[in-house]
């Protein structure tokens, strides 16, 4: 059984928001059992794991990590909602070019359902610090790539090559400090802090319901980086 299964299960029990005595009564097994299975001490029987799905509605592959979607749906790029048909057909030209476009839709769709919750906190400021984050992290992809090529104009940019790097960073843990105060509810010196986290409550089941088009985009970028996370 993957580690995943123990992580699963016990995230399923806390969104549904009910105890571990109570969902191992329903499931037919003791506190104990349960409480081994949840934190991977002990192993299941597929029996258990077919259970498991019925209970929380779930698919097996996505109890076992297998899938970021919580109908075990396979990943594709068609089931991706296109972002710029244009800018997707520019990269388009051969096996290698569909690996871009199924990121760049991840993330976009990724993005839509982030900028939806932040609009939903009516809080200007921090929508303010989450773009400049995010600007400034696709400034210093973009000032790499266009850096690479020795024919490429320096004069694009003011800030110079020498200190760009080390300011937009500290450009970026700024901002990232300042929406990690405000979310604690503290006013920062880019605004007021959120006072009411409410509208930021969610569980996997709530985004797929609440962003169909969208959901599998998020998942699946979650699972992407945590894999490459743990990777490095």
């Amino acid at each position: 059984m993957t580690s995943e299964f123990s992580r699963i299960i016990t995230l399923l029990r806390k969104e549904r928001g009910i105890t571990q005595k109570q969902a191992a009564a329903d499931l037919g097994v003791s506190q104990a059992l349960l409480s081994h299975y949840e934190k991977g001490i002990r192993e299941c029987g597929l029996e258990f794991v077919v259970k498991v799905a019925d209970y929380y509605n779930v698919s097996c592959d996505y109890l076992l990590g297998r899938s970021a979607d919580r109908n075990g749906l396979t990943l594709n790029m068609e089931d991706l909602p296109e972002t710029d048909n244009r800018a997707d057909t520019r990269i388009r030209g051969g096996v290698l070019a569909v690996v871009p476009v199924m990121k760049k839709r991840l993330i976009m769709g990724a993005l839509n359902i982030l900028y939806d919750k932040l609009a939903a906190s009516q809080n200007k400021s921090l929508v303010g610090e989450v773009s400049d984050y995010l600007m400034l992290a696709v400034y210093k992809m973009f000032r790499l790539l266009y850096a690479s090529n020795s024919k490429n104009a320096e004069d694009l940019f003011k800030v110079s090559p020498a200190t760009s790097a080390g300011y937009s960073t500290a450009a970026m843990l700024r901002a990232e400090a300042n929406v990690q105060g405000m979310l604690a509810g503290e006013n920062t010196e880019a605004g007021q802090g959120v006072k009411d986290a409410g509208p930021f409550a969610m569980t996997t089941a709530t985004i797929t319901q609440e962003y169909p088009l969208y959901a599998t985009s998020l998942l699946n970028l979650i699972k992407t980086c945590e894999s490459r996370i743990e990777a490095s």
